[in-house]
């Protein structure tokens, strides 16, 4: 339900903002608008206002929208209407009503992003973990406990802020100059080689390939709780049980007893544990489950791994210290929203083109399903977290609807474009043809992108 309804609002809240930002203009131009609907389909609910022209409604499909105006080309118009009809307005002000929609997305993105600046943006701090070996960090010189303080001369006030500024210079192939500070508070300088990127590595976790990772507190082999009648309870194990060793081998950390675990589905494993000033041993048999395997993108494949049903036990104040808010005063977190809507909506271009040479993977590609999930996941982790996503979708929603596509705004603006050049209207039959070129190509990418959701529920 908390996903639903998360989905519903988004949907509502961007379609309402796209929609009113082609309303308002085309008012201020003197366009008569006959409907404003939120959804397709069929109508569930309609209202006009005192002697306004226009019908609002709410129809059955909630996946957009569209404000329907006065048009010779949809029906009859009386002579004493054509003034208000939108085919009958000088192009340059067709075009800035076109337009109007997506700059009323990238308008309610840079307001979201600006109130989450005020507000205050929770993140991780970024410190660095463990640098790999051989990675393009360890050649950097880069070490374990750094704290990442500039990249470029750009303030990096948290992981998500490097992550994304990395993103953005691997796209555009540019060096990372990267200004931190050592564990025992030295100032260090780097400079970071991520030339060995390749576009299909922006498909995933790109840090983990250049050696970055973030800092997380030891969490020690220290049960912290067990699963009502699971393999660990069943077992004998309890809270506050430190496990020693396992088929004996020595247990460092909480993951190395994870894999451990995980290695032995159906498998009679043996624990050394130390209770208070006990020491004794316990043999369990993992539970066999079955998940997805992240080394096989085969839809539906799975691998069976073991797990006991036990938690770790977490020094929560270690983790809270490695979290921060990120806020600033109002008219720096307005420069700064305007800076962040404009970067997203340029890699987000950069991805889209990726995607159509082939240098990415259309599996970035998302539809309803996914966007559903993430709503209802950002909903339940916070406030924060859920006007972020609604600003990320509605740079999405501006930046898709302005690619030149016959259907979409960006393929009108084509189309108002060629009839400046041209100094009269595109025929009728160019209409018809980029309509049927647009069916198929929209039809196409949301063909795709549900696949993708399928294939991400299917693979989990």
């Amino acid at each position: 339900m908390t996903t639903l309804l998360a989905f519903v609002g988004a949907i509502a809240l961007l379609v309402v903002f796209h929609e009113l930002g082609h309303y308002w203009v085309a008012r201020r131009c003197g366009v008569k608008v006959l409907r404003f609907s939120i959804g397709f389909g069929k109508v569930i609910y309609r209202k006009r206002f005192g002697r306004s022209d226009t019908e609002w409604v709410i129809s059955a499909i909630p996946l957009g929208g569209y404000v329907k105006m006065l048009d010779e080309r949809e029906g009859e118009v009386a002579e004493e209407d054509l003034q208000y009809a939108f085919n009958r307005q000088p192009v340059l002000q067709r075009m800035a009503i076109v337009i109007a929609g997506p700059l009323a997305n990238f308008l309610l993105a840079i307001v979201l992003y600006w109130i989450l600046f005020v507000h205050g943006l929770p993140g991780l701090k970024p410190m660095l973990g463990e640098v790999p070996p051989g990675s393009p960090a360890a050649y950097a010189q880069i070490q374990s406990g750094e704290t990442i303080l500039s990249i470029n001369g750009e303030t990096i006030p948290s992981w998500q802020e490097l992550r994304w500024t990395i993103l953005e210079l691997a796209l555009r192939r540019g060096e990372v100059r990267i200004e931190a500070r050592s564990a025992q508070g030295e100032p260090l300088f780097h400079l970071l080689d991520i030339s060995g990127l390749e576009a299909k590595d922006l498909d995933g976790e790109f840090l983990d390939k250049l050696g970055l990772h973030p800092y997380r507190p030891v969490v020690l082999p220290v049960i912290g709780k067990v699963v009502e009648g699971g393999v660990a309870q069943r077992a004998g194990l309890q809270e506050g049980d430190h496990i020693l060793r396992a088929n004996g081998v020595a247990m460092q950390r909480w993951g190395e007893l994870v894999e451990m675990i995980r290695a032995h589905p159906g498998q009679t494993l043996r624990l050394d544990i130390q209770r208070g000033e006990m020491t004794s041993s316990i043999e369990l048999v993992p539970q066999g489950v079955a998940e997805s395997d992240p080394k096989n993108s085969w839809p539906g494949t799975r691998k069976t791994v073991g797990k006991i049903g036990a938690g770790p036990q977490v020094d929560n104040a270690a983790w809270q210290a490695m979290l921060i808010e990120v806020s600033y005063g109002p008219l720096e977190a307005f420069s700064r929203s305007l800076r962040k809507t404009w970067e997203t909506s340029v890699i987000t271009l950069k991805m889209l083109g990726k995607m159509v040479l082939g240098e990415v993977s259309m599996k970035n590609l998302s539809g309803p399903i996914t966007i559903a999930d993430y709503a209802g996941q950002s909903a339940e982790t916070g406030v924060a977290a859920y006007l972020s996503f609604l600003a990320l979708i509605s740079i999405s929603l501006g930046v898709l609807n302005l690619l030149p596509i016959p259907l979409l705004d960006g393929g009108h603006l084509l189309y108002y474009v060629a009839e400046l050049v041209k100094g009269s209207p595109v025929s009728e039959q160019a209409w018809e043809i980029g309509q049927k070129i647009g069916i198929a190509l929209l039809g196409t990418l949301m063909i795709f992108a549900i696949y993708n959701d399928i294939n991400r529920l299917i693979s989990g």
